[in-house]
């Protein structure tokens, strides 16, 4: 059995404010937009969704094979994850340029500013998948290399894997029709709650459309947990559990993919996968950074059953 983890590597530069992001902005002069101000600190950490996914999975046990590509810069990344025993034979090394960089401020209201400089994402990745098995592998295709989100879920339906795909930050630059080609087929479609209002604005289709189209529609919504839909009539939502403190929220999507991707691969019902999700998710925003936050199997299930109950999978 296989996970197969397409997105980014990059390395986050994460800075935080400790004012309001809005409160710089005057809406009157939207049409000569010119912010600035000071932040209060600066970390670089590992990151990328790909590598995010990929370490929490890693926590989880797992070792997923990551499809992506990195640069002249990502040696310190790798001799990271070789630590994990993860391995690197998906991953594409170029020479010529840097493994892609994310700039990430976060306001005191946990609000965003991202800008982001795809380096050597902006080539697809070149790995061929030499052994897989259907009846076994699972895969996520994450933002990343536009070319690989259009390519690779049409790649896995015509192997018979099943995939999820989760467009995320990529939504800006994939049009209507890649959406609803990556969407059509899947085994589940996971977004936030704006990500999937833009996917319905941009292909057009309703909520009740989108749920027609993939096995499961999976969508989270920050502190308020989680919505689970499937065309079958499946409709629940699954709560977010009790946080030690709020300290950074970047990272906190990837590593609900993770324990999500953990309970399938176990054989748990979407639903019930959901709430791994939940827990693993919780572990990245107690830590400042997105591959920052560990915890031991013993921890996550005692996590994991303080609020949901008794943990249906061995770790």
């Amino acid at each position: 059995m296989a996970i197969y983890v397409s997105g980014s590597l990059a390395f986050d530069r994460i800075m935080t404010f400790g004012g309001n992001l809005q409160d710089h902005v005057l809406m009157d002069k939207l049409h000569m937009l010119s912010v600035s101000f000071m932040v209060d600190s600066m970390d670089e950490r590992r990151g990328g969704c790909a590598g995010n996914i990929a370490y929490t999975l890693a926590l989880l046990g797992e070792k997923p094979i990551v499809v992506s590509a990195a640069g002249r810069d990502f040696t310190g990344y790798a001799a990271a994850w070789e630590k994990l025993g993860l391995s690197l034979e998906g991953i594409r090394r170029d020479s010529d340029v840097f493994t892609a960089l994310c700039y990430i401020t976060t306001d005191q209201n946990n609000n965003q500013i991202t800008g982001f400089y795809p380096g050597a994402m902006s080539q697809p990745a070149t790995y061929t998948f030499p052994d897989l098995d259907p009846a076994r592998d699972w895969a996520i295709v994450s933002p990343g290399s536009v070319d690989d989100m259009r390519r690779l879920p049409g790649f896995f339906r015509e192997k018979g894997v099943r995939y999820i795909f989760d467009p995320g930050q990529q939504l800006p630059v994939l049009s209507g029709d890649d959406l609803c080609d990556a969407i059509r087929g899947s085994y589940a479609c996971v977004t936030n709650d704006y990500e999937l209002g833009m996917v319905c604005k941009k292909t057009g289709r309703s909520e009740e459309e989108l749920v027609a189209m993939t096995g499961w529609l999976v969508t989270t919504l920050g502190g308020d947990g989680q919505r689970i839909r499937n065309a079958r009539g499946v409709d629940v939502h699954v709560p977010a559990i009790p946080c030690d403190g709020v300290k950074d929220p970047t990272g906190a999507g990837d590593s609900h993919r993770a324990g999500l991707l953990k309970g399938l691969v176990c054989g748990l019902e979407m639903p019930e996968a959901a709430k791994l999700g939940a827990v693993s998710a919780c572990y990245a925003i107690e830590q400042l950074g997105t591959q920052e936050h560990h915890f031991s199997k013993d921890e996550f299930r005692k996590r994991y059953e303080a609020s949901f109950g008794p943990l249906p999978i061995t770790l």
